[in-house]
């Protein structure tokens, strides 16, 4: 704030969901991203205030620690607000992507301000708040809560939850008028308090607070076949250009037939597969297998089962495993001569422990 009060120019970013990304609301400018956006620009006229939205639908912390340096640190964003409270699950496991995603935010050499933001399931109350304000106070930093500021006028009745969000979960442009308004409202604190001095870090200057997880997503990498040469038997590089970061389905390999697989070797503990569940059916089953370990095959169901829109879906295939070079190959178990669609295999994410060097190579026959 103290920049933009200076007239320098100011960029500021959003990482999330579907929320984040505007779904429900009537257009673009009347989601909570772009509301936000808008109060930076009407409080700092003096500023050239940029906006880059880098939400996706029906995507987890685990993905936004491996794309959140391609799809905003590189472009040195001055404020970025993280939100993913609704699509992580409560559980141990999103807590420690949840805190990669913020260490390789907040130790970014661009030194961005963070602002944590939960939202909230309209027609229960849940979230993975719990776990996601362990990582905001280990690291000092502020959150925004939609559980605490909109979830207690629906529990009392004041609000109608579905008044604010037809399905229980995306608001629409009220409500998300109403979770613009709260994060303002934290702003807008800031902004009176801006010229006081700043309460110093809870960790010393220059270095991040030691993890409170095995912290094994800080370095993840997403690979796709602009910078991965795996092994094809059958699966095909798709190399048709993207339009944007909400283009989700490009830059991956495609398969048609049973027996089609491909192959690759990593260096990592964690190994995710990103592919598509699309609504055209009938679509093709694949099965991972790691280290050549049958007995532990993860199935992937081409064939998604509800109905808003294919689906970029994650599977963990390997974690804290040992560390060293690992491989994992997707085969095509089941196809039909009726497929809608073929599998997409949109990328491979590996990570590790802080510091470990990670690298792809193509597996030799």
């Amino acid at each position: 704030m103290k920049k933009a009060k200076q007239g320098k120019k100011i960029m500021t970013s959003f990482l999330g969901g579907s929320i984040t990304q505007g779904s429900l609301s009537s257009s673009l400018e009347l989601c909570y991203a772009y509301l936000v956006f808008e109060w930076w620009k009407k409080k700092f006229p003096q500023s050239e205030i940029k906006l880059i939205n880098a939400g996706i639908g029906g995507t987890t912390s685990q993905f936004g620690a491996a794309r959140v340096k391609e799809h905003l640190l590189k472009y040195n964003p001055d404020f970025i607000l993280i939100e993913f409270a609704v699509n992580d699950e409560n559980s141990e496991f999103f807590e420690e992507t949840y805190e990669g995603l913020i260490r390789k935010t907040y130790g970014d050499v661009c030194a961005p301000a963070i602002l944590l933001m939960n939202n909230v399931r309209y027609d229960d109350g849940t979230n993975a708040e719990e776990r996601h304000v362990k990582v905001a106070r280990a690291y000092d930093l502020p959150m925004v809560s939609m559980k605490s500021a909109i979830w207690p006028d629906i529990e009392s009745g004041r609000i109608s939850g579905s008044s604010i969000s037809p399905d229980g979960l995306h608001p629409n442009d009220r409500g998300h008028a109403l979770v613009a308004g709260a994060v303002i409202a934290f702003l807008e604190k800031v902004f009176l308090e801006m010229d006081k001095e700043e309460a110093p870090a809870c960790f010393e200057a220059g270095a991040l607070p030691v993890p409170i997880t095995a912290n094994a997503y800080e370095n993840a990498i997403r690979y796709q076949n602009d910078n991965f040469t795996p092994q094809l038997n059958g699966f095909e590089a798709d190399l048709s250009p993207q339009n944007g970061i909400a283009d989700i389905f490009k830059k991956g390999w495609c398969a048609f037939r049973e027996g089609d697989k491909v192959r690759f070797e990593v260096d990592g503990t964690e190994i995710a597969v990103q592919y598509r569940k699309s609504v055209h059916k009938p679509a093709p089953v694949a099965k991972a297998v790691v280290d050549g370990k049958e007995d532990d095959a993860v199935i992937l169901d081409g064939n998604f089962e509800e109905d808003w829109g294919d689906c970029l879906y994650i599977d963990t295939v390997g974690r804290h495993m040992e560390t060293g070079k690992h491989t994992v190959e997707l085969a095509i178990i089941k196809a039909h001569e009726d497929d809608a669609v073929p599998f997409y295999l949109v990328s491979v994410i590996v990570s590790g422990p802080c510091g470990l060097q990670q690298d792809a190579n193509f597996l030799l026959q």
